[in-house]
């Protein structure tokens, strides 16, 4: 029997409806989840450590207890990589004809040495009116060359000085270092420079790292991807306040790489997925989100019909129990299908409610945002939340039963695009 396109989607949404996900969401497995995750015996799941070895292992068992597919040509679930990174090293900088102090330029290589030449090098500025994080962002995106160097108004000494401090500790890379290119912010008033020269100097390490991939494969529609991550690094041992040193990162983001998990089990015991649903567990967001860029670039993205990103889930939201946000939410209509999914349910779905923060663009989804995937981040996070990147953010912290619903709020308010009958617009492509 065949249903015109719209009684079809009144019945997936009555199916939704009617069927939340109750009993394939246990309070119980979410719990030992987060447990494991949060405890102090991951270390705080510090990228390039072994704690995060060790939870990478616990979630390649969960996958596979679950019964998921390993990715093509794989034993098990660990998508793999190489990461380097570009440590700077003592150099000398001369900008026309004067030699810079160390505290004036910092620079992030993509080879051991690079010659400073300006006839080959790309010139851009942060005035003294621009606002140095948007055009910060802006230069990067309108690179050219392989050689940027930029001249910053002093005064942005302060913000300057904060990003020197980072971004002098290395420089990771994920394309091979003859491809690679290099920068040098260097603070002056100067705007056009007769001469810069110099020799930048790098020590280069390689390391490897591995996302956590599973695949249920769909229905009738297997070639459209639908992708489900959350990433599983933190920041390992910080400096202690008072006797704790360790950085669990319950909540961030331990919650929404256990929904991952708790809905790849949903899903798979539910067997109705049309499109073929990919789960991910994303390695190194917290130093730039490394696993989230090496992933995007395994997929066509035109075969990915949506992204759901998942972070930080284990507190309440800010209009109570049972309510979450969506980042982003004028960049497509996937926020509002959500929504539409969610009607008649107890949970309800908002708009960033904090867009001065940007965070569609500072977690995992931005990578296949930036790519034109509707890829949006559902979150509970609070602006005022004062245990973000704390010693504090522990189990004993969250609201494990909340979470559980946001979980099942997750698992419904999806059903619509895993079934084939949503497509979410596409987001626009920022040139």
């Amino acid at each position: 029997m065949q249903y015109s396109t719209g009684f079809s989607l009144f019945l997936v949404l009555a199916f939704a409806s009617c069927n939340a996900p109750k009993g394939l969401v246990e309070q119980a497995q979410v719990d030992r989840i987060i447990r494991t995750l949060a405890a102090d015996d991951m270390q705080g799941r510090k990228t390039f450590e072994k704690g995060i070895e060790k939870a990478a292992l616990f979630l390649d068992q969960e996958f596979r207890n679950i019964g998921l597919q390993t990715p093509a040509g794989q034993k098990d679930y660990l998508q793999r990589f190489t990461l380097f990174q570009v440590i700077p090293q003592d150099s000398e900088v001369l900008l026309n004809g004067k030699k810079l102090k160390t505290e004036e330029y910092f620079f992030s290589a993509g080879q051991e040495s690079v010659n400073l030449t300006l006839a080959e090098a790309q010139v851009q500025t942060i005035g003294a009116a621009d606002d140095f994080r948007k055009r910060f962002r802006e230069l990067e995106e309108a690179a050219t060359k392989p050689l940027r160097i930029v001249l910053i108004n002093p005064t942005h000494a302060n913000i300057f000085g904060r990003y020197k401090a980072y971004m002098s500790q290395n420089t990771p890379l994920l394309t091979d270092l003859k491809t690679s290119k290099s920068v040098i912010y260097i603070l002056s008033e100067i705007t056009n420079p007769n001469e810069i020269t110099g020799v930048l100097k790098s020590k280069v390490e390689k390391k490897d790292l591995f996302n956590v991939v599973g695949i249920l494969e769909g229905k009738s529609k297997k070639e459209e991807y639908v992708i489900f991550g959350g990433h599983y690094d933190h920041l390992g041992v910080v400096k202690a306040v008072g006797t704790d040193s360790i950085a669990n990162g319950a909540n961030d983001d331990a919650s929404g790489t256990t929904a991952v998990v708790s809905l790849a089990r949903y899903f798979k015991k539910e067997k109705n997925n049309e499109r073929t649903l990919i789960f991910v567990a994303f390695t190194a967001e917290e130093m730039g989100m490394y696993g989230s860029k090496y992933f995007s670039e395994q997929y066509d993205p035109a075969k990915v019909v949506a992204m759901f990103n998942i972070e930080m889930i284990g507190q309440v939201s800010k209009w109570g129990k049972n309510a979450a946000f969506v980042t982003g939410f004028d960049k497509s209509d996937l926020g509002t299908i959500l929504q539409k999914n969610l009607k008649g349910s107890p949970y309800q779905y908002y708009a960033d409610p904090y867009p001065n923060l940007q965070l569609f663009y500072r977690s995992d989804n931005a990578t296949l945002a930036r790519k034109g995937v509707p890829a949006h981040t559902i979150s509970t996070y609070r602006e005022e939340d004062k245990l973000y990147h704390h010693v504090d953010d522990e189990y004993e912290s969250l609201d494990v039963a909340n979470m559980t619903e946001i979980i099942k709020s997750i698992a419904q308010a999806v059903a619509s695009v895993i079934a084939g009958t949503d497509t979410p617009s596409r987001v626009a492509i920022e040139k």
